[in-house]
């Protein structure tokens, strides 16, 4: 008869390495308690790494850095969100340097939700903070938009450089189209509508 280690080991190795997964991931093998266990005897075994609370990588190693591939703070960001049929939207430094405006990388990344609030600690003194929102904030059909609408709005109105103007209009201009951004122009604040406007030249 299997034990609940080897039940997630089979599970984690076939579905292939690099993969996040939670302790939900795996309730109907035992209790809370005992998946728990088999968990923390996986990760002593080095077979999982420990990313957060409930929250596992299977790794994957890099020839390239010689050591374990580990993900972002936005994929994880990301899977969490996916559990929890939830949308997000990185704000400030970390939607700054996700699109190239900032070499800055957060500590700690704040993420706009219409899930609920909370913080995940992730290592020594990194998390993620989950800030709650009304969904129709989070509600663009370009994710790529909303990260440049929110990115703007951390700026503030008249603080965004020449630089970073161009920076945001090359990247709209490669993958976005004009219709795509009139479908979601009337959720952004007057003068960001105003900002990407210009940007397409409407």
């Amino acid at each position: 008869m299997q034990s609940i280690e080897d039940k997630i080991y089979i599970k984690i190795k076939y579905s292939g390495k690099g993969k996040i997964y939670f302790s939900a991931d795996f309730v109907k093998y035992g209790t809370p308690e005992s998946v728990t266990k088999a968990l923390n005897t996986l990760c002593n075994k080095k077979v999982l790494i420990r990313i957060a609370r409930g929250i596992y990588l299977y790794p994957k190693f890099s020839e390239l850095l010689n050591d374990y591939a580990y993900p972002s703070i936005d994929e994880i960001a990301k899977e969490i969100a996916k559990r929890d049929k939830a949308r997000i939207v990185p704000t400030g430094v970390q939607a700054q340097n996700m699109l190239g405006l900032s070499t800055q990388v957060p500590m700690n990344a704040v993420y706009l939700t219409d899930g609920s609030p909370r913080r995940i600690n992730i290592g020594t003194g990194k998390g993620i903070l989950f800030k709650h929102t009304s969904p129709k904030n989070l509600a663009f059909k370009s994710d790529l938009i909303m990260l440049v609408v929110f990115a703007l709005k951390d700026f503030g109105e008249g603080k965004v450089s020449s630089i970073e103007i161009e920076k945001i209009k090359s990247i709209l201009l490669q993958h976005e189209t004009k219709d795509s951004l009139l479908k979601d122009i009337e959720l952004a604040p007057a003068w960001v509508r105003k900002s990407l406007l210009k940007m397409f030249e409407i």
